[in-house]
């Protein structure tokens, strides 16, 4: 049997390499009897050996047969890999596996593509931000040509966590608060990964199998702190967290990680009702599951039983595959000797690991991304760097845009664009960090080979404008959360020199110029896996700065890199202009660089909502009402729900974004003011470019639902269109509304459409006020 694999695979492997991209589709029938026939052969070890995902250690090319893994690989006891980069390595081990094991089964190799690969996209917030489902599935498909190139079959992405709380710092790598447009990013990212037509997916040999992470609720952690507990009732996950997930599974996810929180007091990795109840019989999902890194022993941690209990738990609950932990290879024979865990739970486990193999087409070409061509041709391409830089200038939010006097003696305008004139000056510890640029998850990143913001805008501006720069302050006061909040190879080389001399050196420097842009926010590891924070404003050395900055009378525009949203109420308050860049990427430089001088105009919209401090989170726009509401534009009045100290209003709302131009929406018009159960209504609205520069709006549709047989969210969207205006140019957006748009979760759990009335708001952010009242019979 072995030799026929080998044989088989081998002699397709030569035919498939750097030939068509497209591989034959089999039947599913087909699949299940090589799966049937192969899992009859297979010993118990070697099914348990399927379900183990070791991280690779110190493999390299040449070397691998030497390694501790390579020797498991050759028992049958791996059945992936991951972060293992190279096509040359990654060729080496699987010949291992195909060649050297007794059923050449291959292995599976996955890493984390979070937003790109070599060419890196932004932040998958910032991503989020430009509301542009085509540039994300772009994003996607984009980072799955390159990865594909490297040798990687596998992502772990898309992270479609619903997060309410900054302090949490994987809001970075999430969509936002909103589950109607993470619903819709999850879906992009999975076609962009495995390709949009359902049928066809992962024929192609630059398509890779996505895997939507964390199943589930990983974002409602209490207190904002990774890893942490989350306990909500079921109506509450259904209404306003599950559907990302459910969306992924609709586009057809093939690979699930279960998240690292408790759920019912139950850790998510062995929760049965999770995965399989809702995952797989209530979503009809037919892949595999997979745990988050070491997730099976943290359940030791948890309290819920020594290492093969918590196994034999995982595996019993829906669990797949074990990363790292070994807690599968290590124990689970023991468990289904003892009759704790079945042979049918252990085969059905590995079939899914099979399967996925199988649709990848890696029983037919097991080298079929390992075509040691295609790197030079397909990463880090010249059109993927423009493509990068396009999607990151869309994803930048200009928060504010304040009027000033360009000269003495002329009349105020807005500060940005800026002049391509004169001198500007890079001032901030964020504004020559090369490595700082592609932001947090971006392990496949070449760190020192994209440029910094003063790098990128002294290229750009070349014979145009003088670029100086100073770096004006560290990025923290404190040295020991300076060197926390820069791991991964992302230090901004800590400067000796005292805040009174680098804050002279940038004085001196902002004096020669005509124009300030302050460079400044967080690190890209101050966001981010385990970077959880509890004040959000600008770092105390960075204020202090930023304020003697706006002391020399110069314009200055802040340049905000962030992670999350932060506490800017002074910002705000004393800055002229506030332009929040996120990490934009590998190409980031160039894309500040043309939306700064004008080149493009701004048009994201948050996804998040910016406090006003912490004391408000959490803080999201689709809250429930009370009973006892604070009226509308009141701060303070006794006995209503609000605080003593501040207002109710975020800072930035969801959906808030300024431009370069203005926008004016007409009043709805409805063709019908009310639908029964299978009728609908078309909602128009039509939007004109007002200002004097082209520029992109995203029209927004906000639901609010006025009577339920359970309370309903002050509003919530449930339609969105981009659209390009030039200057002065109208258009019509519709939006068409189905009793399917009104569904939500009722207490029993059915997934319902009341018949009532619904107000209906359309406009450019969450606060739209233009509004239209329908009825649903």
């Amino acid at each position: 049997m072995k030799k026929f694999f080998q044989r088989t695979s081998l002699l397709l492997a030569a035919a498939f390499i750097g030939a068509a991209t497209l591989q034959a589709q089999k039947s599913p029938q087909d699949m299940d009897r090589f799966i049937d026939a192969l899992i009859k052969r297979m010993t118990v070890e070697e099914k348990i050996g399927q379900l183990n995902l070791p991280v690779t250690g110190e493999i390299t090319t040449g070397q691998a047969k030497s390694s501790d893994v390579a020797k498991k690989i050759e028992q049958g006891l791996v059945g992936g890999l991951f972060n293992l980069k190279g096509v040359a390595k990654i060729r080496d081990v699987q010949k291992l596996a195909v060649e050297n094991s007794r059923l050449g089964i291959p292995l599976l190799f996955g890493m984390d593509v979070i937003h790109g690969y070599e060419t890196i996209f932004p932040i998958p917030l910032g991503l989020s931000c430009t509301w542009d489902m085509a540039a994300i599935q772009e994003s996607a498909r984009i980072a799955a040509v390159e990865a594909s190139a490297d040798g990687i079959s596998w992502t772990f992405s898309p992270m479609v966590d619903i997060s309410r709380d900054p302090r949490w710092g994987r809001v970075s790598e999430g969509s936002g608060e909103d589950p109607f447009l993470g619903g819709a990013i999850a879906k992009a990212m999975v076609y962009g990964y495995q390709g949009a037509n359902l049928s066809e997916q992962l024929r192609r040999n630059d398509e890779i199998l996505a895997c939507v992470k964390h199943f589930a609720l990983y974002g409602a952690g209490e207190a904002g702190r990774d890893y942490n507990t989350v306990d909500m009732s079921r109506n509450r996950m259904f209404n306003e967290y599950m559907y990302p997930y459910e969306a992924a599974v609709e586009a057809g996810v093939g690979s699930v990680m279960a998240s690292f929180n408790e759920i019912d007091g139950v850790p998510a990795t062995a929760n049965k009702w999770l995965m399989t109840d809702v995952l797989r019989k209530q979503w009809g999902f037919n892949g595999f599951v997979v745990t988050d890194f070491t997730g099976i022993s943290e359940m030791i941690e948890h309290g819920i039983g020594d290492l093969q209990t918590v196994s034999a738990r995982a595996l019993n609950a829906g669990v797949d595959m074990d990363m790292v932990s070994e807690g599968f290879v290590g124990t689970l024979k023991k468990s289904v000797m003892s009759g704790k865990v079945s042979m049918k739970t252990l085969d059905a486990a590995c079939r899914r690991i099979l399967e996925a193999k199988y649709k990848l087409g890696l029983f037919n070409n097991p080298y079929k991304y390992c075509d040691v061509n295609r790197p030079a041709r397909d990463i880090f391409t010249k059109e993927h760097r423009a493509a990068a830089r396009r999607i990151a200038a869309e994803s930048f939010v200009l928060l504010k845009n304040g009027s000033i006097k360009q000269h003495p003696g002329s009349l105020p305008e807005p500060l940005l664009p800026l002049k391509k004139e004169g001198t500007v000056a890079v001032i901030g510890p964020l504004g020559n960090t090369r490595s700082n640029m592609p932001g947090t998850w971006s392990v496949a990143a070449r760190l020192n080979d994209y440029p910094s913001l003063y790098e990128g805008l002294k290229e750009m501006m070349s014979g145009k404008v003088n670029i100086t720069y100073a770096k004006g302050s560290n990025l923290i006061g404190d040295a020991a959360y300076e060197e926390r909040a820069t791991m991964f190879g992302r230090s901004l080389n800590r400067d000796n020199r005292t805040d009174k001399e680098l804050l002279d050196e940038a004085l001196k420097t902002a004096a020669g110029a005509d124009v300030i842009v302050a460079a400044l926010g967080e690190s890209s590891e101050m966001s981010g896996e385990s970077s959880s924070r509890t004040n959000l404003d600008l770092p105390d050395v960075q204020r202090s700065l930023l304020e003697a900055l706006l002391k020399t009378g110069k314009p200055v525009v802040l340049t905000l890199f962030t992670g999350r949203p932060l506490t800017l109420t002074w910002e705000q308050d004393n800055v002229p202009a506030i332009l929040n860049v996120w990490f934009g990427g590998s190409e980031a430089a160039y894309a500040i660089g043309d939306v700064l001088f004008g080149d493009v105009n701004p048009g994201g919209k948050l996804t998040m909502t910016f406090p006003k401090n912490v004391g408000q989170i959490p803080l999201f726009y689709n809250h429930k009402n009370t009973g006892r509401p604070l009226q509308a534009g009141k701060w303070f009045e006794k006995f209503r729900s609000n605080y003593l100290d501040v207002d109710n209003e975020p800072l930035y709302p969801f959906g808030y974004g300024l431009s370069y131009t203005t926008f004016e929406y007409s009043d709805i018009a409805l063709s019908t003011p009310s639908m029964g159960q299978n009728g609908s209504i078309t909602a128009v609205v039509t939007v004109t470019n007002t200002g004097k520069r082209d520029g992109a709006e995203v029209v927004q549709l906000y639901i609010r639902d006025l009577v339920g047989s359970i309370t309903r969210p002050v509003r919530e969207l449930k339609g969105f269109e981009k659209i390009f205006l030039r200057a002065g140019e109208s258009k019509t957006v519709s939006f068409k509304i189905t009793p399917e748009l009104l569904r939500f979760y009722d207490y029993d759990l059915n997934h319902v459409a009341e018949p009532g009335e619904f107000d209906l708001f359309i406009g450019g952010s969450s606060q739209a006020t233009k509004t239209a009242r329908i009825t649903l019979k």
